[in-house]
């Protein structure tokens, strides 16, 4: 779950985008107590609703879910019941439908990608990567989470990567490893992204903890888990398939060996899922 501390500095930042200096189009809304509804439009993963209870009390809105994040809803089904002042209410809306539907559109996407994948190797792990919107990471990776999916790292500080460009000012990708080892944490784990198969036999001999191969079309990553296997390396690593992935070629990748699947598209690709929120009563 995510902080009400973490949520609140967030959603700040959101009003003050939002609603610079006040509402103008609620200064005619007479400002009586309704009670509204939110509902999903269309069938997935609903993630968000969780939060829903402490965004609202933002507000001074009571907010009442009426299903879990996790949940798979249909179209038409309630999410969860709000009661307060009409004004609040629509000065909270858009931000809070842009949050679910964004959030549950991501955690629809990874439902999907993760069954697909489970059909042909339950084994494999789908994780999302860094793509996410600047400044909604803690959403967008919690909405993985929901969907079923692996986080993978959430911030630079989790762990190790050694991309393309940490690797250039080295002479090689054994060079590059023993100078992180001198001065990582002993909690963090190395990860290496290599391009070739001689650069994935190189990382894993130099200790890395993660390989993971870069842009390799499926030919390419099946033939680098035999040359792991015949040198023995493939049960000293995890092995990461990442680049140009997608749910339409997914499958092939998953019947490779890997271990991991992590893309982008989770996250930098998503459809919306269609909420709205209605106002169904007055009250005196």
């Amino acid at each position: 779950m995510i902080s009400p501390v973490k949520l609140q500095k967030y959603l700040r930042f959101w009003l003050d985008e939002d609603i610079p200096y006040w509402d103008v189009s609620s200064i005619v809304v007479p400002n009586s107590r309704v009670k509204a509804r939110v509902i999903a439009k269309q069938k997935g993963i609903v993630a968000g609703i969780n939060l829903a209870p402490d965004y609202w009390e933002f507000f001074s809105v009571e907010c009442h879910p009426l299903v879990k994040d996790g949940t798979f809803v249909t179209p038409q089904q309630e999410l969860c019941h709000l009661n307060g002042k009409l004004t609040d209410i629509l000065q909270g809306e858009r931000i809070f439908l842009n949050l679910i539907g964004r959030m549950s559109g991501i955690a629809t996407l990874t439902r999907q990608v993760v069954e697909t994948v489970k059909k042909v190797d339950p084994h494999v792990r789908i994780a999302a990567t860094r793509k996410t919107m600047p400044g909604l990471r803690v959403f967008d990776k919690y909405a993985v989470y929901i969907g079923g999916g692996d986080t993978h790292r959430l911030s630079l500080s989790d762990q190790i990567m050694l991309k393309d460009n940490h690797l250039a000012v080295f002479p090689t990708i054994t060079d590059a490893i023993a100078q992180v080892r001198k001065s990582a944490s002993f909690a963090h784990k190395i990860e290496v992204e290599v391009s070739t198969i001689e650069e994935a036999v190189e990382a894993a001999q130099a200790g890395a903890d993660i390989v993971m191969l870069d842009n390799f079309d499926v030919p390419t990553v099946k033939e680098c888990i035999s040359v792991l296997t015949q040198q023995k390396l493939r049960n000293k690593i995890l092995v990461e398939a990442s680049g140009n992935i997608t749910p339409q070629n997914i499958t092939k990748y998953a019947s490779t060996g890997v271990d991991i699947i992590s893309l982008g598209y989770l996250t930098h690709s998503v459809k919306n899922f269609d909420v709205s929120l209605k106002i169904i009563e007055k009250k005196n």
